[in-house]
């Protein structure tokens, strides 16, 4: 999409400015199923650095994303730019990728479709 959808952009406001993460969605985007809960920004970057800080390998990142490198969406004066997602799983037939939840970061001008609530698995 060249311009992003301006209600999924108040959903994205209304994460950040609740900063609760209990907001299930699902996005097409790319040609890619996403789906999970989505976080305030500063609520997923500081566990991205968690993640990150706990590896040997990429500790060293674990700084680009403490959440006091975040800037709030009303901090620059505009609305947010992106939807943070954790708990979420890349749909891939009847699996989700993966299993354990994932954290993932997307553009909302890159959605393509999208709809409120997860997608649940069974191996059934």
């Amino acid at each position: 999409m060249s311009n992003a959808d301006e209600l999924l952009v108040d959903v994205a406001a209304m994460v950040e400015s609740e900063q609760s993460n209990q907001m299930s969605l699902t996005v097409v985007t790319g040609g890619a199923v996403i789906t999970g809960r989505l976080a305030p920004e500063a609520v997923w970057r500081q566990r991205v650095s968690e993640v990150l800080r706990d590896s040997d390998r990429l500790g060293p990142f674990s700084g680009v994303f403490s959440a006091d490198q975040a800037q709030k969406p009303h901090d620059r004066g505009k609305q947010p730019t992106h939807l943070h997602f954790h708990v979420a799983r890349i749909l891939q037939g009847s699996i989700g990728i993966p299993e354990t939840g994932g954290m993932y970061r997307v553009a909302i001008k890159d959605v393509s479709g999208w709809t409120v609530g997860d997608f649940s698995y069974s191996d059934r």
